[in-house]
């Protein structure tokens, strides 16, 4: 690494440290419960609690993607992932929601990790950025959500 590379270098932000901490935090919650149904209870609970903690406008849109992907991928557990809301089969993240407040940017966003089944040729998109949760984005989510499990 050249010194102009290492001199630019910032490491991680205060709000990527707070996740990274989030995470190490869920996972100890999660060793420590006993029963899988009491985990999976559990889990929901934490996830509706972190949304309801959520601004707004953020809170608005997390609330319906929530909606939207239980509703239509039932198989999808949710849990919190990073300190944000997610959706996993069989323990691995499916989606998530990422709200803009957190990390201080202009959208929220609903994002798919390489678990989703979303291939298309190619090149796909695996982060959606959303301002808003109409009922024409609330149909575009349960199609993925959908395509994303099957």
């Amino acid at each position: 690494m050249s010194s102009a590379e290492s001199s630019t270098y910032e490491g991680f932000t205060a709000e990527e440290r707070a996740a990274m901490k989030d995470h190490a935090r869920e996972l100890k919650t999660a060793a420590r419960r006993s029963s899988r149904a009491d985990k999976a209870a559990q889990a929901e609970r934490d996830v509706l609690t972190k949304i309801a903690e959520m601004q707004e406008t953020d809170r608005i849109m997390a609330e319906r993607v929530h909606a939207v992907v239980t509703a239509n991928a039932p198989v999808l557990a949710p849990k919190l992932w990073y300190g944000m809301p997610a959706y996993a089969l069989d323990g691995k993240v499916v989606c998530f929601f990422q709200s803009a407040e957190k990390f201080k940017t202009r959208y929220a966003t609903l994002g798919f990790s390489d678990q989703a089944k979303l291939d298309a040729g190619t090149m796909w998109a695996t982060g959606f950025a959303l301002t808003e949760v109409t009922a024409e984005v609330e149909a575009r989510i349960a199609a993925l959500v959908k395509q994303a499990v099957s």
